[in-house]
């Protein structure tokens, strides 16, 4: 089944910002889903390099915005 790409990376940061949280280094998300589909929110620019020990990523300013907007259109 081939999945669309944009609807993928829509919903993952819908769902990330369910989880968000600000402390001293930015919004952040757990990021407890598939890598690869993390990889594509990077590339997106949407999240900082999500490799690392942390169990969580950071959003970046553009994605702090994108997520709430994809929380309203698929989440509510």
């Amino acid at each position: 089944m081939s999945l669309n790409q944009d609807k993928v990376a829509e919903v993952a940061m819908a769902l990330l910002s369910l989880t968000m949280f600000e402390d001293g280094s930015g919004h952040r998300a757990w990021k407890g889903m598939d890598w690869d589909v993390l990889e594509d929110l990077f590339n997106r620019g949407w999240i900082h390099d999500p490799k690392g020990k942390n169990k969580s990523v950071v959003f970046s300013d553009e994605g702090i915005s994108k997520a709430l907007e994809f929380q309203a259109r698929h989440l509510q």
